[in-house]
């Protein structure tokens, strides 16, 4: 087996990392987020839950805010070793992450719960998914997702229909971008905090986003009307871990640290889900700071939307057959698992109201 040494490059690793299977082991993790919000809260869960399942033994040197890596180097700076673990999202490394993407596809259900559900036994279980990412030197520990997607308009703009996107600038990213675009929309892509700004200025009438993000850049503050879409989750959104260091690791820790992973998919959720009841209450009823209208997108025009994305789903098979994998397979699979959750369910509830 290579040595963390020589797979690290002369990066040089802490005197920790390199006797990982040793008591009192710190790990180096990397996240490009914010030490607040919901994410953070279920990352320090999955920490603490790891640190204790090991009775200790496994401690966590957390960089918050991108202070060790930015979002575009995570991915390479953790295979190769200048972080033991850390948050990756799809995207900022769009070949590597491929097989990660397919949590980026719009799936029939939008439920925080079901699709972080599907998207870790997926990966957790996959032998083809969890060989694409060890060709990068890295494990899967557990995920996150982003929600459902909305639409926030401004002045007298809303989406009631599909045929109301064309025309309108609205921005938006990944698969939802492309296939506005191919409706008529105008699609502008920036980063969260700039979004703000572009609506209120006039820049774009509207913005694809979340029910936490509406709170946390108060867009609530300059929208007039929220459609509420459910269009998909961008669940490319990783916790992963150095190969090399994961195969120090010994495999009580491995146990405990996967353990914690599937542990946090459902606090994640749950912290999600009363995020979002809270502010569409606060939305209702002002308490937020101003009311705003959110009007549910009627389900024959949702139905419209996710088969907008029927092409960018082929592409994705065609492009992972294309590098040796059963595409076809893999989304089988991940739509399976998407229906089996979803009628989990529709029987059961949710794990913590059980």
């Amino acid at each position: 087996m290579i040595s963390i040494k020589s797979a690290v490059l002369g990066l040089g690793l802490s005197v920790a990392m390199a006797g990982v299977s040793s008591a009192g082991t710190e790990l180096r993790y990397s996240e490009a987020g914010p030490n607040r919000g919901a994410r953070a809260k279920a990352l320090q869960y999955f920490l603490d839950e790891a640190s204790r399942r090991t009775d200790g033994e496994l401690t966590f040197d957390v960089h918050w805010g991108g202070a060790l890596l930015k979002w575009s180097a995570a991915l390479n700076g953790i295979a190769a070793g200048a972080a033991d673990m850390g948050t990756v999202i799809a995207p900022y490394a769009p070949k590597q992450l491929q097989g990660l993407a397919i949590g980026d596809l719009p799936i029939s259900s939008s439920d925080t719960w079901v699709g972080l559900r599907a998207m870790h036994e997926l990966l957790t279980t996959n032998a083809q998914l969890k060989d694409f990412l060890a060709k990068e030197n890295v494990v899967f520990l557990s995920n996150f997702t982003s929600t459902g997607t909305q639409f926030e308009c401004t002045g007298d703009h809303k989406i009631e229909k599909v045929e109301d996107f064309d025309g309108l600038t609205v921005r938006a990213t990944g698969t939802v971008g492309k296939a506005l675009n191919e409706i008529g929309a105008n699609v502008v892509n920036m980063t969260f905090d700039k979004v703000y700004q572009a609506l209120d200025s006039g820049l774009v009438d509207c913005a694809a986003g979340y029910y936490y993000t509406n709170r946390a850049f108060r867009h609530y503050e300059i929208i007039n009307h929220i459609t509420e879409a459910n269009w998909g989750q961008v669940g490319g959104f990783a916790l992963i871990m150095n190969k090399h260091v994961w195969e120090d690791l010994p495999p009580e820790h491995q146990e405990a640290v996967m353990a914690a992973g599937s542990n946090m998919v459902d606090e994640f959720a749950r912290i999600q889900l009363a995020t979002i009841n809270d502010v569409k209450a606060g939305l209702a009823s002002g308490e937020i700071g101003r009311k705003v209208p959110v009007v549910p997108l009627a389900e024959e025009e949702r139905v419209k939307l996710l088969a907008l994305s029927d092409k960018y789903v082929q592409k994705w098979i065609d492009d992972m057959t294309g590098r040796g994998y059963d595409g076809q397979g893999i989304w089988d699979e991940y739509a399976g698992l998407v229906d089996k959750y979803a009628a989990e369910l529709d029987a059961k509830g949710y794990p913590w109201d059980r």
